[in-house]
């Protein structure tokens, strides 16, 4: 089967010393009204490339502008000067769009100096301590029936296909800015409706999220998390944006279950405040956002040391979802990652091998560098020629 970046080991002097960067091409491919995915291959001149995903940027356009400017910068050197590369690129308040870029480039080097070695990601990170990976069916990018019955069948379906986890994002009416924040007419209780709906579905052994995308004010957070307390949560997920952590640190202490956030805070600098002080029991990182593997692993690290545990954010294509995994199998604080459930019926062909997630778990690939290369019959069957400036943010996630 027909592969973009295939290629084969390369060992000795040339690949540790001689190898450079040639060139840093994204693939756009179209996956639903909701966004794109956004793909980057790293090549060389010893014939090896390397992936990364750099989807949900918020502006693909603009992303694409930043790999662009990023890739002269980085051709003619060394894809194993991996730190060099990460310092090079990084940007002062470049916001998500340029964390984004350097993310997926720096996910592409890993990638190189593991097929150059000979040997998986995960043992560069020092080994896996798990052979498979548990996954959470977020349902959310799949329910287009968003009553509590639709919400509570893909649930359902997602709990027959051996997912032991399930997040759901049931607060669509509170995307009005004016919404009613009190009383029986509060605009969150279709949301509590959907949950219960859900958990009914679902029964009490299957773990249940919910995601709240940051848009409650912390008194509401708080009514909405006592409403929420007989559902037996794993987690609340970022009921007021991670930009207030001290309103988070609030609302953790007054509702009955964890909280999780940090989905969109960048590097290891970013996530100050949730280390300092104690503010949520769950933390988020995203590969595709955070600055990449080597970020993913330093922000896991620090958390276990406030005894924090790490659920990594990740509702994007199956890229970031094996990137991730070669991360989160070496960690010790480990809770369980993300997987977009249900969004496009193609998703696992979209790279090959095909996406190794069976019964609710990612099966960890032993194969050199990531383990993985795009499918080009696939990628060409849903590729976009033109990056849009408005799909990313359009994006729920």
């Amino acid at each position: 089967m027909p592969s973009l970046g295939m290629t084969t080991a390369l060992r000795g002097d040339r690949a540790l010393s001689g190898m450079r960067i040639t060139a840093v091409e994204p693939v756009v491919v179209s996956v639903s009204e909701r966004g794109d995915w956004v793909f980057v291959l790293v090549h060389t001149d010893a014939g090896l490339t390397g992936l990364g995903e750099a989807s949900h940027s918020l502006n693909d356009a603009l992303l694409i502008a930043a790999l662009r400017s990023f890739e002269r910068r980085l051709i003619g050197t060394s894809p194993f000067a991996i730190n060099a590369t990460r310092a090079a690129l990084r940007v002062a308040d470049g916001g998500r769009i340029v964390h984004t870029a350097a993310s997926a480039i720096e996910q592409a080097l890993w990638d190189i100096v593991g097929q150059a070695l000979g040997v998986p990601i995960h043992v560069l990170l020092g080994g896996a301590v798990r052979e498979r990976i548990r996954l959470y069916a977020n349902i959310n990018r799949h329910v287009t029936d968003r009553s509590p019955e639709g919400f509570a069948r893909a649930a359902k379906e997602a709990v027959r296909e051996g997912f032991t986890a399930v997040k759901l994002a049931p607060f669509d009416e509170l995307r009005a800015p004016d919404h009613v924040r009190t009383g029986p007419r509060a605009a969150w209780r279709p949301g509590i409706e959907r949950v219960r709906a859900v958990r009914a579905a679902i029964g009490p052994e299957v773990d249940l999220a919910v995601d709240c995308h940051g848009r409650m004010d912390p008194s509401e957070a708080i009514a909405v998390g006592q409403a929420l307390a007989d559902y037996g949560l794993m987690w609340y997920e970022e009921p007021v944006p991670h930009t207030y952590p001290r309103e988070l640190a609030r609302i953790a202490q007054a509702v009955p279950m964890p909280l999780a956030s940090a989905e969109s805070v960048f590097g290891l600098e970013g996530f100050q405040p949730f280390l300092l002080e104690p503010v949520v029991d769950v933390l988020m990182p995203d590969v595709k956002h955070c600055g990449g593997i080597l970020s993913l692993r330093h922000i896991a690290e620090a958390a276990k040391l406030h005894h924090l545990l790490v659920a990594p954010h990740n509702p994007s294509g199956p890229v970031a979802t094996v990137a991730s995994g070669h991360v989160v199998s070496t960690l010790s604080n480990f809770l369980i990652l993300e997987y977009a459930w249900g969004e496009v019926p193609w998703r696992a062909e979209l790279i090959t091998p095909s996406e190794p997630v069976r019964d609710g778990y990612l099966y960890l690939s032993q194969a050199p560098g990531l383990g993985y290369r795009l499918n080009e019959e696939v990628v060409e069957a849903h590729r976009k020629g033109l990056a849009s400036g408005h799909d990313s943010t359009r994006v729920r996630v």
